[in-house]
Order: structure tokens, then C-alpha cells, then sequence
């Protein structure tokens, strides 16, 4: 047979379970015809290259980014991040560098909520360094903010607003008022003003995303949506559907249709349909729900079985067990999938509630492709539950050296022994529940974080140290416990190829080098299996193929 590629003498890690290792592959018309060792090329006529040891891949596969997100984020400008010590610290900053920079129409800025040392930063105290401008306070983790009087009122809010989900996303109220401080996604819509956005502008930044998949071998990913934002979220597919009509999108995006509000259930679905129609070309799929069950942990918005130790308080949840059984039907009749925001272990808990009940009304008709993301607290009860009912476990391992703190900030928050049992996914994986790895980030900026090479790292050491590219507020003093949480380099890679291709629904196509699926691999001059697991992150690939055409 004639071939369009043969390679061979290579380290090849297939992500093929059956077979993992192989030395040879021949490709024609964009997929792998054979895989194997060299005597099988005896079959195949083409152009040779003998690889002299070099170790290949399949391409990568991120089933969690914020593709969408980033776009608003690159025409709003989440601010200027500052450290301080306490309230009067923060306004202080604030009103010195307003006074310095007068005149502007808003001010931004980004801080954690931990520098205010527990203290209350209101509209008032916000109006009084800022009264005639518009002033927005991003917190650190982007899921809430702190705004000033000026832009309440630009938004329409008032005392009588009613909350998105009252204890998850919600307006701050004293005495009935509104305080100017927002969770989740009742914050988002202070964030952005993309109306007038042109296509353009949008572009911009997708191409330079699309060559930075291009240059790391990312194939594939699964966008998680722009909360709040229907509007916007949809006409970046547009520009997505165009540019890959007219031959300019490599990567295959996996998109979703947003909900945060369990009022617009119903709505959500039929947007979901109408979004699977529309934007349905090669590299442009959409046919899942993301939810976002809880919040996060710095903020306590993350749902807890057990209170946390300092509020006594346990979150709040989107939807109970049942409300999420009666949308798995719904999705399960259409034929679509649910991906979920689920931080703490009460929100992952609700989700496989949902999934078990929604087994038992529709027996072995149940179809729906459900993911957990994030899992940053699981209860020892749950961890058995994701194999036997079949949901995938999405984490972000970057996180798991607690980036930029350690295990005693989170004392204060869970207890000594909860905080030491984070991030469980070797257990996980263990129990045989698919596990996929993904980077999670809503700025594309310099594509840092983005870095999968960053992950598969942290996620074998559980530790950013100083021989990590990352930066330096990112590095922590030591790995994160428990030690036998870390990853072997193999199933960090087998979690960012074949299982992310799994729980995209695409692994017939991608995810491992196998004959009849898409060429895309990975060239590297080093042999990734027996590379240091410390400073993993600075490895990138030499050559990229996607669908058998180099793309670097």
C-alpha cells in the first residue's frame, strides 16, 4: 500500500491499553493504517523517516479549558492584583493609586479575599475612595467581587435583585441592602462589557490560542463555557464555525451550552438543542450542559458534606440529587452529555446521587456521558461510586501542589486530616474510574498555566518548586500530601489522550495511535517515560502532527 508517511525506530507510547509500546506506524489520507513493529512496514511504500529513538505521543487532549472566558477576559482587564494587610490596607492601596490615575471612567482591581484578614469591604467604603468613577474588585480565583455604588447602578441592581441560587450565587445583603460584594454568578455580570465587541477582536486571540495548541500539540479540548454571558459565549462559536469552514481551525473543540440557573432549566435545554444544530462542523461540536454545581473552596462557596472548620457552614449546591435526575433524563432522551463545576465533595456527592437515580428510572437505556471536574475534597464514602456508575473524574493537577499555598492554609478551613486528604485522584484512578486531566484557566495571557507539561509535573510531584516553570507566586514549599496521590508519567499521559478522548465522546477518532484514527502525534528529542519528573514542565514537542500535516 501506498503511504502518505512511514515512521520508525521510535519510542512510541501508544495510549493503546493493548498495546502500549510500539516502534513503527505508516499513515495515509491524515490517520494511522498501521502501528506495529518495523517488520509490519513491509506492506507500506511511502516517504521514511527513521526517528533514531525519538520518543512520540498522541496528541494531547484538555477536557477542561475556558476558551470562551479567556476572550472576555482579553478585552477586560481583570485588574491590578495587589497584596495588603487587612480593610484599610486595601482601600488605602486603592485610593493612592486613583489619585495617581484620575480621570478614568473604571478602575480595576484583583485581590484575594484573604488579605482582608476577615474584615468586611462594602459599597460604602468603595464610594468614598471612588465616588464618581466606576470601580470593580476581582477576586483572586475570578468567582466573586467587590463593587462600588456607581456600578450597581450601571447594572440595574438593587436591594429588591433577587439572588441566581440564594448561598451559592448571590448578592452580599446587610440588613436587607445590598453590600456591593457578589458571589459566583451573580458577580460575572460586573465583569464585562463585550457588547460591541467585533469580530475581529475576537479572532485576534483565537488564533493566537490556536498556535499555542499548535506548539504544545493540544488536538483537542473541551470548552467549559461563559457563565452569564449567552450573548458573547455564542458568537465566538460563530467566529469559531466560520474559521473552521473556511479551513483555519486545527483543534477540535468540544463546546457546551452554560447553565447557573436552575430557574432557566428548561430554557438552557432548548438552547442546548439549537447550539448542537448550529455549530456542527469537523472541528466544532457542541451536545453537553456544563452546570456549576458549587463554588470554591477560598470563598467557601465549595458545598461541603462536613462544615468547614471556620464558618460551621457547608455551601450550597445548584440542584439536589433529584432536580439533576430530571435533567439526565432530558439530556439522556436528546442524546447530549453533562459536565459539572464540583469543587467540594457535598457537590460531587449530589452529582452521583443524580446519576444513580436517573440509572435506576432508565435501566440500561442511560446513555449520558457525566464528568465531575475540578474534586478537590471527595468523601471516602464517594470514591468508590465513580467506577460503578460510570462518571468521569476531571482534575486539575496544576492544582495539586496547592499553588502558591500549603496544607496549613487549608487547616483553618477543613481540619488537619481533611487537609491532608485532597486531590484524590490516585485513589481514584485506582478504583477504576476514568480519570482526565485538564488545565482549567480563564486568561490566555502567556498560556502559563495552559501547559500540559505543567500538569503531567505537578500531578507526579504534587509539588511547584523552583525547577518548575511557573511562576514564582505559583511555588509552594513542599509536596502536597499525601504522597501516594502522585502519578506515574504514564497515566498522566494516558488521562491527558485516551481518557480525555473518552469522556469527550471522541476516542473512535483521537486520544491514542492506532490504525483508523486521526494522525495526530507528538515528536520530542527527549524519551518523556524516563525524563526527571521535577522540571517536566519545560519539556515541549520538536514536531506537532495533527491529522498527519505538521503543524510547527
Amino acid at each position: 500500500m501506498k503511504v502518505d508517511q512511514i515512521i520508525k525506530n521510535a519510542r512510541i507510547f501508544t495510549s493503546d491499553k493493548d498495546n502500549l509500546y510500539s516502534s513503527a506506524f505508516a499513515v495515509k489520507g491524515g490517520r494511522f493504517v498501521y502501528v506495529g513493529d518495523e517488520a509490519g512496514l513491509s506492506g507500506y511504500e511511502g516517504e521514511v523517516t527513521d526517528m533514531n529513538g525519538k520518543f512520540i505521543m498522541p496528541g494531547i487532549i484538555d477536557p477542561h479549558v475556558h476558551v470562551t472566558t479567556s476572550i472576555g477576559f482579553e478585552y477586560a482587564d481583570p485588574g491590578l492584583n495587589f497584596e495588603c494587610e487587612g480593610k484599610q490596607g486595601a482601600l488605602d492601596f486603592m485610593a493612592d493609586y486613583i489619585s495617581k490615575n484620575p480621570g478614568l471612567t473604571r478602575y480595576r482591581f484583583m485581590l484575594e479575599q484573604k488579605f482582608l484578614k476577615g474584615e468586611i469591604l462594602t459599597k460604602e467604603d468603595l464610594d468614598l475612595i471612588c465616588p464618581d468613577s466606576e470601580l470593580v474588585i476581582l477576586e483572586g480565583e475570578s468567582h466573586s467581587v467587590w463593587v462600588n455604588s456607581r456600578v450597581l447602578a450601571l447594572k440595574g441592581v438593587t436591594d429588591d435583585t433577587p439572588d441566581i441560587v440564594p448561598g451559592l450565587s448571590y448578592f452580599v445583603r446587610k440588613d436587607g441592602h445590598v453590600t456591593g460584594n457578589a458571589f459566583e454568578g451573580a458577580a460575572w455580570i460586573f465583569l464585562f462589557d463585550l457588547e460591541n465587541l467585533t469580530d475581529e477582536e475576537i479572532e485576534a486571540p483565537l488564533l493566537r490560542w490556536i498556535d499555542y495548541c499548535k506548539k504544545t500539540g493540544v488536538c483537542a479540548v473541551f470548552d467549559a463555557g461563559f457563565p452569564e454571558y449567552e450573548e458573547v459565549h455564542e458568537r465566538i462559536y460563530s467566529c469559531l464555525r466560520r474559521m473552521d469552514e473556511e479551513g483555519r481551525l486545527p483543534v477540535y473543540i468540544d463546546g457546551c451550552y452554560m447553565l447557573t440557573n436552575p430557574k432557566k432549566t428548561k430554557r438552557a435545554i432548548e438552547e442546548l438543542k439549537r447550539f448542537n444544530r448550529e455549530f456542527n462542523t469537523e472541528h466544532l461540536k457542541v451536545h453537553t450542559l456544563k452546570i456549576l454545581m458549587d463554588g470554591t473552596i477560598k470563598i467557601h462557596t465549595a458545598a461541603m458534606v462536613t462544615p468547614y472548620e471556620d464558618t460551621h457552614e457547608s455551601g450550597f449546591t445548584a440542584f439536589d440529587a433529584e432536580g439533576l435526575k430530571e435533567v439526565l433524563i432530558q439530556l439522556n432522551e436528546m442524546g447530549m452529555d453533562l459536565h459539572v463545576h464540583t469543587v467540594g465533595d457535598r457537590a460531587s456527592r449530589t452529582v452521583l446521587d443524580g446519576v444513580e437515580l436517573a440509572r435506576r428510572s432508565l435501566g440500561d437505556s442511560f446513555r449520558v456521558r457525566v464528568t465531575c471536574a475540578h474534586l478537590e475534597l471527595q468523601d471516602d464514602a464517594d470514591l468508590p461510586r465513580f467506577a460503578k456508575l460510570g462518571v468521569f473524574a476531571n482534575y486539575t493537577p496544576w492544582w495539586h501542589g496547592g499553588t502558591g499555598s500549603n496544607i496549613e492554609t487549608r487547616i483553618p478551613l477543613f481540619g488537619e486530616e481533611r487537609s491532608s486528604k485532597m486531590y484524590r485522584c490516585k485513589t481514584l484512578w485506582d478504583s477504576g474510574a476514568t480519570v482526565t486531566w485538564s488545565s482549567d484557566e480563564v486568561f490566555f495571557e502567556e498560556f502559563m498555566t495552559w501547559n500540559p507539561y505543567l500538569g503531567m509535573e505537578i500531578g507526579m510531584t504534587r509539588w511547584v518548586n523552583e525547577k518548575t516553570k511557573a511562576e514564582d507566586y505559583d511555588r509552594t514549599d513542599a509536596a502536597y500530601p499525601p504522597s501516594s496521590e502522585c502519578m506515574s508519567i504514564e497515566e498522566m499521559l494516558l488521562g491527558y489522550t485516551i481518557n480525555g478522548a473518552k469522556q469527550l465522546g471522541i476516542e473512535a477518532k483521537k486520544g491514542s495511535i492506532e490504525a483508523g484514527k486521526d494522525a495526530d502525534f507528538l515528536v520530542f528529542e527527549k524519551d518523556l517515560i524516563e525524563a526527571e519528573h521535577e522540571g517536566f514542565s519545560y519539556n515541549k514537542p520538536s514536531e506537532v502532527y495533527f491529522c498527519g500535516k505538521k503543524c510547527n
